[in-house]
């Protein structure tokens, strides 16, 4: 199998700009000074002073973690390369260490963001007492070799919902953790107010639902948006056929 054919492309996706992603302020905090540390890179290596270059989301899902790694990356204005580890562990086991292997090296080649989606895939497999516990072993291993070994100037960002069954050794080579927690009803109204204000008055009162994602905040409020949308055209030519039939 190709690497091209593992790797997801996300450079072409529409990206929305770290200052327009909701992330509370540790996490804005943290990802400015990895923004700062790779724009002075040059003048770091001067004096021998690693950058921060592998960087763990974690936390609810549907709040965040994938749009602000694609952000991370058009900051950087850096490519990204999307792995849904997954999928290629679950088709290809025998086979994943060596297409890792390919992929990082790719990445740094091209001083790339690599973005490992599902990273708790490979922990969560790992302590399986199954036929594929060895093989399981041996890319834990491998990624850690990997990890050990990436360039100062690429970008490995590490994505997972379930961090507690991640192996201690793989989560201590992340310099920093990022935490995505579910918003609370004030982070939501906020939320809300920005996806409708780009939107006529007459669309913008919906019903809100609270104590869910961001991700499912944006479905349920564009949904109605929608639905406010085709309800005033239908109405539109329900008038104009009474006045045709008049």
């Amino acid at each position: 199998m190709a690497i091209s054919d593992l790797i997801i492309n996300s450079n072409n996706d529409t990206v929305i700009e770290l200052h327009n992603i909701h992330l509370s302020n540790a996490n804005k905090d943290l990802i400015d000074q990895l923004l700062k540390e790779f724009k002075y890179i040059d003048k770091l290596n001067q004096y021998s002073l690693p950058v921060d270059n592998k960087l763990l989301l974690f936390g609810h899902t549907g709040c965040g973690k994938t749009t602000t790694a694609k952000a991370i990356a058009a900051a950087l204005n850096k490519k990204i390369f999307t792995l849904n580890l997954g999928e290629i562990v679950s088709s290809r086991l025998g086979e994943t260490a060596k297409n890792m292997t390919a992929i990082f090296k790719k990445a740094s080649y091209e001083k790339a963001v690599l973005f490992l989606d599902e990273f708790d895939y490979v922990g969560k497999i790992r302590d399986y007492d199954d036929k594929d516990s060895g093989e399981m072993k041996r890319l834990v291993n491998t990624v850690i070799q990997l990890i050990d070994h990436l360039p100062n100037d690429t970008l490995l960002i590490a994505a997972t919902n379930h961090s507690s069954i991640i192996d201690t050794a793989l989560l201590r080579r992340f310099q920093l953790k990022l935490k995505f927690e579910a918003p609370n009803t004030s982070e939501l109204d906020n939320y809300y107010n920005a996806l409708l204000k780009p939107f006529p008055e007459e669309f913008r009162n919906i019903e809100r639902r609270y104590a869910i994602s961001y991700a499912e905040a944006k479905d349920i409020a564009l949904r109605a948006v929608k639905n406010k949308v085709i309800e005033l055209e239908e109405a539109k030519e329900m008038n104009e056929i009474e006045i045709t039939s008049n």
